[in-house]
């Protein structure tokens, strides 16, 4: 089975939570998924564990969203492979806190 290093960008709040400046790299196996990315990501900072996502559901929280390459991937399904780019590295997956309100 191969690897990918994965670039992952968190909303500020996150990386406060995370104890992190900038972009996080996470080492993961292929397939790259959001299922794998989340996995790794909170294993590697066990303080964001149940942040992203419910700790007993492991549905995405309601106001976080998640981009691959400009694209909304929030609703498809967390085990769907990421486009190639992001499990190869050269552009970043997007944890991104929603906005609400009028």
């Amino acid at each position: 089975m191969s690897s990918s290093t994965v670039r992952v960008v968190l909303p500020a709040h996150l990386k406060t939570v995370a104890g992190v400046a900038g972009e996080v790299v996470v080492h993961l196996e292929v397939p790259v998924t959001a299922a794998t990315v989340l996995d790794v990501l909170e294993a590697t900072y066990p303080a964001l564990r149940g942040t992203i996502r419910d700790p007993a559901t492991q549905r995405r929280r309601p106001f976080v969203r998640f981009f691959a390459l400009s694209e909304d991937v929030s609703h498809q399904p967390l085990d769907e492979p990421l486009p190639a780019d992001i499990a190869l590295g050269t552009q970043p997956f997007y944890i991104v806190g929603a906005m609400a309100g009028g």
